[in-house]
């Protein structure tokens, strides 16, 4: 080789991205790739679009496993981006709708396919995970079961209802086989992600008719109010709120934190944050766990830097899930984590019922359909299926809201996650809310051992969501807010699983070394 040939191979060596940044470009890439061209292929053909979309899932699986729980939390995020951009090419509103679900498709066929490749021994099989797996199981077919009874007396509302109650299944179990069996990096990738997430937030915020310009979301926009009316949704928001809202603008502007204890602050009319996922409640809930997750992998300025794009989303809900957890960190720190968590129960229990009862004397909605859903579940103890009662109920759109505030109580269920579990679901609700409950126990008792703050968050950060979940459909709904932290306690359960075996294995040879005769 020639001192050129040299030369040259050292500048080639030179650009090269060191294998961390390589791949965080590679799962940043497969992510774009995976829902970036499937919303073509669906406007050429739908069934195109679908079948793609399943060897997309499977192959990610096979090629690159390490890889499937961050394309889920991206694809998640972003999908609607990719919706909205393209909606000008979309001819019907129905079309948009099914485009919109090609990321519970993927997430879906990317769960499927560890699930059978752990069923058939590929994956981490030790006794924690087969217990935590079972478990799991049950839960799908209690849930499965409910849906089922729901589907034949309408199909179109359970259907969305065992997707919402699903996906936060699928996103733990496919995070906990993928960490228990794998090495994984996932902090570069979420801290890459919330970067890009501030910048597409303070992008709106700043320059909000740039931004709706260059998303085409005038058009996205449009379908969303176009059905809205079809359905009645907009006659009813306006009957409950007395807004009307005449342009885009104003369907984007709510009080502040939407609570009417803060009416003399000044601070009505806010324009809210949609983000890039294009819904404010489910954005808000995203930068909460990535705003907390920051300050648990020591990166306290970015995690601050997204702190107001939080407040402008002005979600309770989120805000609650960061003060929450925060505490609970402090707290940890000062008395204990056994001390911690059961004044952490006391503070919530009393939260929820000074909410209750503000809420009953203000008539705020959510605690009005929450009062339905434990009517409802005391009538029938033992549910109604999926989908029977809900804010996708038929009955919504005809809430008589003056009515329902004075008599403290609806004739169903609504913007209450757990009331409309209980609703639906009669006893059968416990079994999810239960499996929920004992994996975030597992993630602090962990964090009770460890003192990482990521094991803490993945713990108290999904009691607070299920806190949440009273008062708030989307709490437990919304893929971006218990699906995010479920995720999460996937992966931080598995991590601690595959570390257990890997100091079993080394404890193992040593040993073995040890005690090995001497030849």
């Amino acid at each position: 080789m020639s001192a050129g040939d040299l030369t040259q191979d050292q500048s080639v060596q030179a650009v090269r991205l060191p294998p961390a940044w390589r791949e965080l470009a590679v799962t940043f890439c497969i992510a774009v790739a995976a829902i970036g061209f499937v919303p073509v292929l669906h406007l050429a053909n739908p069934a195109l679009g679908i079948v793609v979309e399943v060897f997309v899932g499977i192959a990610i699986v096979l090629a690159v496993p390490t890889c499937a729980p961050a394309i889920a939390i991206f694809v998640l995020f972003f999908q609607n981006l990719f919706v909205s951009i393209l909606s000008p090419l979309v001819p019907l509103p129905s079309d948009l709708d099914f485009i919109k679900g090609y990321n519970f498709l993927v997430c879906s066929v990317m769960w499927l396919a560890t699930f059978g490749l752990y069923v058939l021994g590929q994956r981490n099989q030790s006794t924690e995970v087969n217990r935590i797996m079972r478990w799991g199981v049950v839960t799908l077919a209690v849930v499965s079961l409910y849906f089922a009874i729901g589907f034949v007396q309408d199909g179109q509302p359970a259907a969305v209802y065992l997707r919402n109650i699903v996906l936060p299944l699928f996103l733990f179990q496919l995070s906990l086989l993928t960490a228990a069996t794998y090495e994984m990096r996932i902090t570069p990738f979420l801290v890459t992600l919330a970067v890009i997430l501030m910048l597409c937030g303070y992008v709106e915020f700043a320059f909000r008719d740039v931004w709706l310009a260059i998303t085409n979301s005038y058009t996205f926009w449009g379908f969303d109010e176009l059905k809205a009316t079809h359905s009645g949704v907009w006659e009813a928001q306006m009957r409950a709120t007395g807004n009307v809202p005449v342009d885009l603008k104003d369907r984007f502007s709510f009080d502040f934190l939407n609570t009417p204890l803060l009416e003399g602050f000044g601070l009505s009319k806010m324009l809210r944050i949609n983000g890039p996922n294009m819904h404010p409640i489910s954005f808000a809930y995203g930068l909460a766990f990535l705003t907390l997750f920051l300050f648990s992998v020591g990166r306290p300025l970015l995690a601050l830097a997204a702190l107001p794009l939080l407040v402008f989303c002005s979600v309770k809900g989120a805000l609650i899930t960061v003060i929450f957890v925060a505490a609970a960190w402090i707290g940890t720190r000062l008395i204990g984590a056994v001390t911690t968590l059961l004044l952490g129960f006391l503070g919530m229990i009393a939260f929820a019922i000074l909410a209750i009862r503000l809420g009953l004397q203000i008539g705020d909605y959510h605690v009005i359909g929450l009062m339905g859903g434990l009517d409802g579940f005391v009538q029938k103890p033992f549910g109604r299926g999926l989908g029977i009662g809900g804010n996708l109920a038929d009955s919504y759109f005809s809430i008589d809201w003056s009515a329902a505030q004075a008599a403290g109580t609806i004739d169903g269920a609504v913007e209450s996650a757990i009331g409309v579990l209980l609703y639906q679901m009669g006893v059968g609700a416990f079994v999810p809310l239960a499996f929920y409950f004992a994996m975030a126990l597992k993630a602090w008792r962990l964090y009770a051992s460890s003192g990482y703050l990521t094991q803490g968050l993945a713990g108290f950060g999904v009691m607070v969501v299920l806190l949440n979940g009273l008062f708030q459909e989307e709490a437990l709904f919304a893929p971006l807010a218990l699906g995010l932290m479920f995720s999460l306690t996937g992966l931080v359960i598995g991590s601690h699983v595959r570390m257990q075996g890997v100091a079993s294995e080394r404890a193992e040879i040593e040993h073995a070394a040890h005690y090995q005769p001497i030849t």
